[in-house]
Parts: structure tokens; sequence; C-alpha cells
């Protein structure tokens, strides 16, 4: 392991001993509470005032790239009838939070063809967990 990846991994674990960073795949439904930063100016005080709130953006997650810290995942969801993607780096201190609503079984890693499909078209199915510990391969037999 070179210098480069020994700090990567120390950063890694610095930052899940904070926050808590679930398994996740493409397919699955999730839940990232974004940090959004508001700064506004005050004309008596004469100075800028910030304001910070979280925000919730529930959607599929349609892929995930990249290694270590630069580790970023899509998300996509539909608001107003129109797709909206956003990517999230999962490391970054703007995501509060990730949480897994449901689990998809899918038989892609980027799931791109999504953004041409809408309504019952653009349905996954979900995946079972097996009693044996082991992955449901939706098949039946």
């Amino acid at each position: 392991m070179n210098l480069l990846q020994q700090i990567n991994q120390e950063q890694i674990s610095a930052i899940t001993a904070k926050k808590k960073v679930p398994d996740f795949r493409p397919g699955d439904t999730l839940k990232v509470n974004v940090k959004v930063v508001e700064v506004t100016y005050d004309e008596k005080a004469k100075q800028n005032k910030t304001r910070e709130r979280l925000q919730a953006y529930e959607g599929v997650c349609i892929g995930r790239s990249g290694v270590g810290l630069d580790e970023n995942f899509t998300v996509r969801k539909l608001s107003y009838g129109e797709g909206v993607e956003r990517v999230f780096p999962i490391y970054s201190p703007l995501v509060d939070s990730i949480e897994v609503v449901r689990k998809g079984r899918v038989r892609r890693a980027k799931l791109y063809y999504l953004r041409g499909r809408t309504g019952k078209k653009a349905r996954i199915a979900e995946r079972q967990e097996r009693s044996d510990g082991g992955e449901d391969s939706g098949k039946a037999g």
C-alpha cells in the first residue's frame, strides 16, 4: 500500500468514526440528508449571517463511481414530473446522513436506462434477503 492509499484510508476511517455510511448498491432507494448553507447580508449589523439546515433528498441510486475518498453516487428522483439527478460524494461533510429506505433488485451496475422511463416502467423490484445469509437471486426453483 503506497503512501497516498494509506492517507486516504486513515481519512476514511476518521470520517466513518463520526458518521455511519450504510452498505447500498444501485437500485436501492436512499434518503440523503444534505446540509444547505444559506448566507444573507444583514444591512443593520453590516455583516453576513449564515444559516444551516438539513434538506432530505430521496430517490433511487442509479450508480456508484470512484474509489476511496473520491467515491460518489448518483441519486435520481422525479420532482413535479421532471427527472432530477444529483451526485453526492460519499464522504463529503455536506452529506449529513444516508439512509436506505428500500433495497432494489437489479442486474446492472449503472441504471441509466431509468432516464427514459416513467411510471410503472421505471419500477424496481424489491430485493429479499435470504435466511441463510446469502442474497436472493430472484429465481424460483
